[in-house]
């Protein structure tokens, strides 16, 4: 899986566009809810916890305006996955060369 570009509000992943924020986990393209839009919490990332991954990318927003509860570092460490985040340009491009994970979900906020 590749992602193509992203913008403000838009991203498109293999070719297709997306206008609502994503969640990636293996070879499957999730439209993304949380419980509250710019606090992601343990749980809005069933599916992630589900996949167990190596890495979790997290997309914090174009301005980074996303925040992240601190139970989900926690959640992470004790699975032994690696989690990185920032801005979503910034996590777009940590997807992209993530060649040497086997299993990766990357979460991307759009806008703010």
């Amino acid at each position: 899986m590749y992602i193509n570009s992203y913008r403000f509000g838009e991203i498109v992943i293999d070719g297709e566009k997306y206008s609502n924020d994503v969640l990636i986990v293996g070879d499957k393209i999730i439209n993304w809810w949380r419980k509250e839009g710019h606090l992601l919490q343990v749980e809005d990332l069933g599916e992630v916890w589900k996949y167990k991954p190596e890495v979790l990318i997290i997309g914090r927003g174009a301005y980074g305006v996303m925040n992240i509860e601190k139970e989900v570092p926690g959640k992470c460490q004790d699975m032994s996955i690696k989690i990185i985040s920032g801005k979503t340009d910034k996590a777009v491009k940590e997807f992209n060369n993530m060649e040497a994970y086997k299993k990766i979900a990357c979460g991307l906020h759009l806008t703010c």
